[in-house]
């Protein structure tokens, strides 16, 4: 069934992830509970330099480009697109066929410029951090220290998975999946602290403000749903499964994936009511900030959408049944069990941040997190 919360492809698999994940927390139970000393190293004081591209220096919106930052010490890359400050509706009128009250009542927003995403975040981008492959490149020689490296190492990683998280949909140059909202967002600041420069993920205004690119149907080429498959993996023609990023074309102002394929996380917390809550004059600045773990929203639809839950104002809420196979008590601050739809994407404000929305960008929702995420720094389960 379409947008089903548990990834109906093979059953059989659900039943093999069940299995593997209990006797690997059998065996979990065995370990010790921490190492000796702590698994990261305190920051230095201050901001790491950012990495020498000019491409990606501007000043001003007129002097933005689009630009292709390779994660230092890998033959990663990633292009970024310029998206032009204007305003725009939030949300969708009334008579669009298939829309849901969440998407009302339309506000308009002034949007800042800013970089996005020319693609969603790939595997190959996120493992380097899930997997400290950068660290251990150094280590074995295969790459240089760089300067920005003190501050990237001490940033958090994601403890290992008990299963590969792509269930079988493959890896290089597929979207990342599978990860939870606050993975994504300290992957951004990894990220930050690898390149020297501010990533983060979206507003959800941001997103959809990129996903119209200036357009005001339906989709981002229209308001015909015949057209879709040809920008688009929904639940009509993806096989129940992701797809490599990039395959269909792309909005007009260059972003792909924005339709279908992996839904992609935003940085607000969902709220049904929260348009209503906006002035009936020009918004700036808009952002549903976040406390807790759930819910959060999730743009654009995947593979696993009907046609309606692609379009660009269409809305969807993340909830804690998207892990309800991890045998984790807590549950992990990582991953998702029952989420193979949802990945995402970066941005980058032109405007440097300031010191609060680096905090929303990067922090722990609330303590009990924080003191999940200092015990994993000391090694501890």
């Amino acid at each position: 069934m379409a947008d089903s919360e548990v990834h109906g492809r093979d059953a059989l698999l659900n039943a093999t992830f069940v299995c593997v994940l209990t006797l690997l927390l059998i065996n979990l139970c065995c370990l010790p509970l921490s190492q000796a000393g702590p698994l990261y190293p305190s920051p230095p004081p201050g901001k790491p330099p950012p990495v020498d591209l000019p491409a990606a220096t501007a000043d001003q919106p007129e002097k933005m480009q689009r630009y292709v930052e390779r994660i230092p010490g890998t033959q990663v890359d990633f292009a970024l697109v310029p998206i032009p400050a204007g305003e725009f509706l939030l949300g969708s009128p009334a008579e669009e066929p298939g829309r849901k009250k969440d998407e009302g009542p339309q506000r308009k927003v002034a949007i800042e410029p800013f970089w996005m995403g020319e693609k969603e975040v790939t595997w190959d981008e996120f493992q380097v951090f899930q997997f400290k492959q950068d660290i251990e490149s150094r280590a074995a020689g295969k790459a240089q220290a760089t300067p920005q490296d003190a501050w990237a190492d001490a940033v958090s990683r994601p403890t290992k998975p008990y299963v590969p998280m792509d269930f079988g949909m493959g890896f290089s140059g597929f979207p990342a999946s599978s990860m939870t909202h606050f993975a994504a967002r300290h992957y951004t600041k990894w990220l930050s602290q690898k390149t020297g420069r501010f990533y983060r993920l979206p507003t959800e205004a941001e997103w959809e403000y990129a996903c119209r690119a200036g357009t005001t149907g339906a989709y981002s080429f229209g308001t015909d749903a015949a057209k879709l498959a040809d920008y688009a993996w929904t639940f009509d023609n993806g096989g129940e499964v992701y797809h490599k990023v990039g395959t269909k074309l792309p909005n007009p102002w260059g972003l792909y994936d924005m339709h279908g394929n992996v839904a992609e996380w935003v940085l607000d917390r969902y709220d049904s009511s929260f348009y209503a809550t906006l002035t009936e004059t020009t918004n700036a600045r808009v952002l549903n900030a976040s406390n807790t773990a759930w819910p959060h929203a999730v743009r654009g639809g995947s593979f696993d959408s009907n046609p309606e839950r692609v379009r660009s104002a269409s809305r969807r809420a993340s909830n804690a049944g998207w892990q309800s196979k991890d045998p984790q008590m807590p549950r992990s601050i990582w991953y998702l069990t029952n989420a193979a739809f949802v990945g995402f994407r970066i941005v980058r404000p032109l405007r440097e941040p300031t010191p609060e929305e680096i905090a929303l960008a990067f922090e722990p929702y609330d303590d009990e997190m924080r003191r999940v995420l200092e015990r994993q720094r000391e090694g501890s389960r």
